[in-house]
């Protein structure tokens, strides 16, 4: 079942495409166009990759690849059987037994998640990471490792310490494009010259320009300079000029990290049919992580899906609130 959601907005027509990097096996949804099939082409030159790209079939497959599949390539039926019971387990572990069971006080209700929604279904890899071979993020070097270490003891010392998408400001070039519990829709518009891709959450507007020179070094953002250029029909986009972020999302929602000036990050959108495309990720932050990584899914075309604006409350009232607890607590002397 696809939800809806509903936002407009008003630029040009567009979509995405993406490129996927099979960790295990030959992925399902890299199969090739049918026959016969190339994209349209706009007056400038681009292939048209207009739409709206939802990527919640890659919920149903881990981020990173267990150890014991390492080196093992698995059948279709394995991998439908793997999704489905991390789908079944994802819902078991929702269930509420009573607050001496519960890890917390509880969040949203299950039916704002995609997984509770969404048929299980395999993308015909084992991991999301499909580089190294091990299928797994690489060791943070020993100098990020601290760094995020005495950050996270000193969370609610300062606004500037919080998770940047809680304070509502970004999420991310991983936080924007990586598969999440919800709002996993993203709308792609194109108009000459550019690529606009929009995401739901935290409704973040990157705008591409194509075969343009990055602006100079001097001028850092929080998703960094992105410079598309297109290799037949692949988006190729390379982002730099990052500026430094001591606590960011990382490739899931369940890890913290950091962002360093010396970040680069290469993404490829491949379209592979009508309601098909092909992504990946390409993370190098020499600074961060002891070597860089490629994460790869698929996104299908969903043309239900409708984005809402996100009015994220994080920033209005969890900040303030947290931050007012710690002063509280420090008064307290404890």
């Amino acid at each position: 079942m696809n939800r809806s959601r509903g936002s407009y907005i008003g630029i040009a027509a567009g979509t995405v495409c993406v490129v996927v990097v099979a960790a295990s096996g030959t992925p399902a949804f890299a199969q090739g166009a049918p026959d016969g099939w190339t994209p349209e082409i706009l007056a400038d030159g681009q292939p048209n990759i207009t739409g709206t790209w939802n990527n919640s079939n890659a919920m149903f497959t881990p981020l990173e690849l267990p150890e014991e599949l390492v080196g093992r390539a698995l059948s279709t039926d394995e991998l439908q059987a793997r999704a489905e019971a991390r789908a079944a387990g994802r819902k078991a572990g929702s269930e509420w037994r009573g607050h001496e069971n519960s890890r917390g006080v509880g969040g949203y209700g299950t039916y704002w998640f995609d997984w509770y929604w969404e048929t299980p279904v395999d993308i015909g890899q084992a991991s999301i990471i499909v580089d190294p071979p091990t299928g797994r993020v690489p060791e943070r070097t020993a100098n990020a490792r601290e760094s995020i270490a005495m950050n996270m003891a000193e969370l609610h010392a300062a606004a500037e310490n919080m998770e940047s998408g809680d304070r509502c400001i970004s999420r991310g070039v991983l936080g924007m494009m990586m598969p999440t519990e919800y709002n996993n829709g993203t709308l792609i518009l194109q108009s000459p010259g550019y690529v606009v891709i929009h995401s739901e959450m935290i409704h973040n507007a990157r705008i591409i320009p194509i075969d343009q020179p990055h602006a100079d070094a001097k001028v850092r953002q929080w998703e960094g300079d992105p410079r598309g250029r297109w290799e037949g029909n692949t988006l190729i986009v390379e982002s730099t000029n990052f500026r430094a972020v001591k606590n960011i999302r990382g490739p899931s929602a369940g890890i913290r990290s950091r962002q360093s000036e010396a970040q680069k990050v290469v993404e490829r959108f491949t379209i592979t049919g009508p309601n098909e495309l092909r992504y990946s990720v390409t993370m190098d932050d020499a600074e961060t992580y002891t070597a860089p990584w490629t994460a790869a899914f698929p996104f299908n075309r969903d043309d239900e899906y409708l984005q809402f604006e996100y009015a994220c409350h994080e920033g209005n009232y969890s900040v303030p609130n947290a931050l007012g607890g710690a002063r509280l607590e420090e008064a307290a002397g404890r």
